[in-house]
């Protein structure tokens, strides 16, 4: 049986800078989804982001969160992971102080303290990325896949029924990136979880619908990578190249040329 949508895009346009950044957008993400989007640098995969978040304005069409139009409420109940160089890891928290931040959508007042259940919700975060013992950690200490495991863990902290992911594997290197794909694909059998990327490569065994955006969006509505898709998105014909016993080849079967 279908699952219902949890996030509704329908015909969206932004322009930033008088220039049309999403042009009329239209896609679902259902409950259970592990849903990549995948693109090239400045295809508008982060300013997508960013309007399903509040944070930029559509100047058409609209964003249903749960059903309903988006508002402050249904945003809180989404955990969002940006890239990882948009915190200053150099900062003097532990990362259990950290995790913490994650609740701060759930306080009403800036000055309001941290209860014991905002300390409990933050270590079970870390639990359930399988890093109890960085609680103590200063974040500066942290190795690369580590911070990303952290703020992921920062998301999760706030109980969100979406977690969005803005290029997650950035910055982790090539070992820690599958055990990486293998932590999101654990936590999506309990959580809608959205991906964004450039990197076509880790469109992998473990999401279940992709779509591809260029300004527009491109999409087959399963686990599959078309040829016109990737021809659409990219902007010329793309073959995906795999190493080692790992699947990546995801494109679609097609009659060879006459």
């Amino acid at each position: 049986m279908m699952q219902e949508p949890v996030i509704e895009v329908n015909d969206v346009t932004v322009t930033r800078n008088q220039q049309v950044v999403l042009e009329s957008i239209t896609f679902q993400v259902r409950k259970g989804d592990f849903f990549a989007i995948i693109g090239p640098n400045g295809a508008g995969k982060s300013t997508l982001v960013r309007a399903v978040l509040g944070l930029v304005p559509c100047d058409s069409g609209e964003i249903l969160l749960f059903g309903s139009p988006a508002n402050p409420e249904s945003r809180a109940r989404i955990g969002y992971v940006p890239q990882t160089h948009v915190f200053d890891f150099s900062f003097p928290i532990t990362v259990h102080e950290m995790v913490l931040t994650g609740r701060m959508g759930r306080k009403k007042g800036i000055f309001r303290r941290y209860t014991d259940e905002d300390h409990t919700a933050a270590n079970n975060a870390l639990s359930r990325i399988s890093a109890d013992l960085l609680g103590t950690r200063p974040v500066k200490a942290l190795s690369g896949g580590e911070r990303q495991r952290v703020l992921i863990a920062r998301a999760l902290a706030g109980d969100p029924d979406i977690l969005i992911l803005d290029e997650p594997t950035v910055y982790v290197d090539t070992p820690t990136e599958e055990h990486f794909y293998e932590l999101l694909s654990s936590l999506s059998k309990d959580i809608t979880i959205v991906m964004i990327t450039h990197d076509i490569g880790v469109v992998s065994r473990h999401v279940n619908r992709v779509a591809c955006l260029n300004r527009r969006l491109y999409m087959h509505d399963s686990d599959q990578l078309t040829s016109d898709m990737i021809t659409s998105t990219y902007g010329c014909p793309v073959d995906i190249i795999t190493h080692g016993d790992v699947p990546h080849r995801v494109l679609e079967r097609h009659e060879e040329d006459s």
